[in-house]
């Protein structure tokens, strides 16, 4: 049904336009209460099998939804009713900022994919400070906040434009992450280097924890898939010595070749970040060599490319902990949390562990040992 609906109307729409207008909708439902709880019952049903703690924190599953959906912190619950058992809001910077000029978000239907180079656009850290700060949970879920660069901010002066937004944003999220691999801020991805990221990360650390002092709050950094092997290992290493709670793996890639892309050649040369199933490959093996060098030290999260519940099944055993999708959604609609959980579900009955959290990794250290 939505399929056939995406195809009627979405598909016509400019990408950003039907965005938007998606979003209303769920918020709207997200309002009315017995649409909520009716939305709610046949799209977010609990598997107690998938509980999940990881971050020292207790989600009802391992399975949530991406930064950049909800940049705003406008939808949590609405998304949450949709069945995402977390939700990262953002990217968010200290000063607000329009983004990118349009038309910057590309659908690549045809390879289940987009593009987009929206440039971080969001109300700014104090904005969304105040937004979370006025929120009255409907439903409960883990809120992460994924924190960037202000574009205007010279390079030299990253560390102190994410710590303002830390100091602004730290007390109301469940986890922090520093996104360094967006492809559309110019020269963020600079801050992937250990040099670079080391005092960045020791930086906002040290703000959580001024200003947070009844609790620590999780801190991840997001990192890009277009890093090399011996990079990822530098940044493994570099979390594993700050004592950092996790790495997200992975962001948009800017690789086009070799990737089998069977859209529009002129859709295809847009700039931007790739998303989708055309990342799913090389995010998957970013993900096994982050397990295989840091095991269960620190928790992953694997994105990109997740499409269904095999994908999501195979980061869990490539070492993931908790799994994100967006793109995806796109293409699949209301029901993708759902199908997701119910595949999962059925694959760790079918499967020799006895818990979701005994799979994570298996397949991993299995190849290690081989």
């Amino acid at each position: 049904m939505y399929k056939f609906f995406f195809n009627l109307v979405f598909k016509r729409m400019d990408p950003e336009e039907a965005h938007h207008l998606a979003f209303r909708w769920i918020r709207l439902a997200a309002r009315v209460p017995v649409l909520r709880t009716f939305v709610a019952a046949a799209l977010a049903p609990r598997y107690e099998e998938l509980r999940t703690e990881a971050l020292g924190l207790r989600m009802h599953g391992p399975f949530g939804l991406a930064a950049g959906f909800d940049k705003n912190a406008v939808a949590i619950d609405g998304m949450s009713m949709l069945g995402f058992d977390h939700v990262e809001i953002g990217t968010v910077t200290a000063q607000p900022q329009p983004g990118n000029p349009r038309k910057r978000l590309f659908r690549l239907v045809p390879d289940r994919a987009l593009i987009n180079r929206m440039g971080f656009n969001n109300d700014g850290s104090a904005a969304v400070a105040a937004r979370l700060a006025a929120r009255r949970e409907i439903f409960r879920t883990v809120v992460g906040v994924n924190i960037g660069k202000t574009k205007v901010v010279p390079e030299e002066e990253a560390v102190g434009d994410y710590v303002t937004s830390t100091e602004r944003l730290a007390a109301h999220a469940d986890y922090l992450v520093v996104n360094v691999s967006s492809p559309n801020t110019p020269g963020l991805r600079n801050l992937q280097a250990t040099e670079a990221l080391r005092p960045l990360l020791s930086a906002v650390r040290e703000a959580a924890d001024r200003t947070v002092t009844d609790r620590r709050v999780p801190l991840l950094v997001k990192i890009a898939p277009d890093l090399a092997d011996e990079d990822v290992d530098a940044v493994a290493d570099l979390a594993v010595e700050l004592g950092l709670d996790g790495i997200i793996a992975t962001n948009t890639t800017i690789a086009r070749d070799g990737l089998g892309l069977k859209s529009d050649p002129a859709l295809v040369k847009e700039t931007g970040g790739l998303s989708g199933a055309p990342v799913k490959e090389r995010s998957l093996a970013v993900l096994r060599r982050l397990y295989a060098r840091v095991g269960d030290r620190i928790t992953l999260v694997g994105v990109g490319g997740i499409e269904n519940a095999e994908d999501a099944w195979q980061r869990i055993l490539a070492g993931a902990t908790l799994v994100q999708g967006y793109s995806a959604f796109v293409y699949e609609g209301p029901f993708y949390a759902r199908a997701v959980h119910k595949g999962l579900a059925a694959r760790l009955a079918a499967s020799p562990y006895a818990t979701l959290a005994e799979a994570v990794g298996a397949e991993t250290r299995k190849a290690a040992t081989a």
